[in-house]
């Protein structure tokens, strides 16, 4: 079955295989980042899942390979693309929060090392609720690489 066009982009559709990661009832689906240079930033995309009964935030997101890591929003406002910072994201009781081009998503400043396709960025993701998630995001050239057209 064909994924249609708008689902693919707000799933992130990368050549990157599937992966999932969590526990005590969050999930982290396909996590996925593009290639970027040394001393220079990267994007983190993913599938936020919340299995729970209970709403849980993101709180802060941490990677040895990144001088920090922040969570940002985009929004576009009279036809101006702009990125926010946000200290904090809810993920709701049984449903999921999409981080993807144009979407929220995370910034990893000040790479300490160049990402190439292929590679993997690990990262933790702590949460309100005490949990924290470590992942692995996959270094992709992008959607181009599926077929889909930005």
């Amino acid at each position: 079955m064909k994924m249609p066009l708008i689902a693919a982009l707000a799933l992130g559709a990368v050549s990157a295989p599937f992966a999932a990661y969590g526990g005590v009832g969050l999930e982290v689906l396909q996590p996925w980042s593009r290639p970027a240079v040394a001393g220079t930033n990267a994007v983190g995309y993913m599938v936020l899942a919340n299995r729970s009964r209970a709403a849980d935030t993101l709180e802060k997101v941490e990677s040895p390979i990144a001088a920090q890591v922040e969570m940002h929003a985009s929004a576009v406002t009279s036809g101006v693309m702009s990125m926010k910072r946000r200290d904090e994201i809810v993920v709701p009781a049984g449903g999921q929060i999409i981080f993807g081009p144009g979407a929220y998503h995370l910034m990893f400043i000040g790479l300490t090392r160049t990402l190439k396709a292929g590679d993997q960025a690990p990262a933790t993701l702590i949460f309100s609720s005490g949990a924290r998630i470590k992942v692995r995001f996959t270094v992709s050239a992008g959607m181009e690489r599926q077929g889909v057209a930005h």
